[in-house]
């Protein structure tokens, strides 16, 4: 299997959590010494104070997002490994994090790196909330609607990919919901989308149905690599 990935914006997401929890901190520190030193701007420190946590928990949310091993791409490629090389990965993209070209079509891998109970029933995802999550409730990215994301994600990727081909061409897409964290417990009933952990992604990986023709397959290939040569 081929990996391609944007480094580019990789380091930007690292660096941008690396500015936050610094900057954030700074803020905080100087919240102290300006309360030390002039205490009659109690309300400017205050302001600062709160400033710099924000920024420092936003920096924390970002670095478990981006930063904290081990990453979503790592899990993804070692789980992978072994594909032909027909089976391209794509990570970082502006459509979509995780995206594997196969020679069947698309699919989209969503990925949710975080630790608890999920549930989805009635067309509604949960997650059982604990002591633990009720803690890092502000550091830590939400679960949301992984549903929603994958039907945006898929309109503006099939409207990308079809440019250049005949006018109603549709691009064969699939979605997999991936829960990458070895501490998630997940219980679905009827999914619009097939929900798995990440040890299972390769049983998963669609294998039957019509392959791609050549210049479909190509001209697949092609779109994907500029969205990673255009960031570099």
């Amino acid at each position: 299997m081929k990996t391609i990935i944007d480094r580019a914006a990789m380091r930007r997401r690292a660096s941008l959590a690396h500015t936050a929890s610094l900057g954030g901190l700074l803020i905080l520190l100087g919240s102290v010494a300006l309360n030390l030193w002039k205490p009659e701007m109690t309300w400017l420190s205050g302001i600062m104070l709160f400033a710099g946590g924000a920024g420092a928990m936003a920096g924390i949310y970002f670095a478990n997002r981006w930063v904290r091993k081990p990453r979503p791409e790592d899990i993804l490629d070692k789980a992978l490994k072994g594909f032909s090389d027909q089976h391209r990965l794509y990570h970082y993209t502006r459509y979509g994090d995780h995206l594997l070209l196969t020679p069947n079509g698309i699919v989209i891998l969503e990925t949710i790196n975080l630790e608890g109970q999920f549930s989805y029933q009635n067309g509604h995802w949960k997650q059982k909330m604990s002591m633990g999550r009720a803690l890092r409730f502000f550091v830590e990215e939400r679960l949301g609607d992984p549903n929603r994301r994958i039907q945006e994600q898929t309109g503006i990727l099939q409207e990308y990919l079809a440019e250049g081909l005949p006018s109603g061409t549709q691009i064969p897409i699939q979605a997999l919901v991936i829960f990458t964290h070895p501490m998630a417990e997940v219980k679905v009933e009827q999914p619009p989308f097939s929900v798995i952990t990440a040890e299972k992604l390769s049983k998963k990986v669609p294998h039957p149905g019509s392959k791609l023709p050549p210049e479909f397959y190509q001209h697949i290939k092609s779109r994907l690599d500029e969205l990673i040569n255009l960031a570099a």
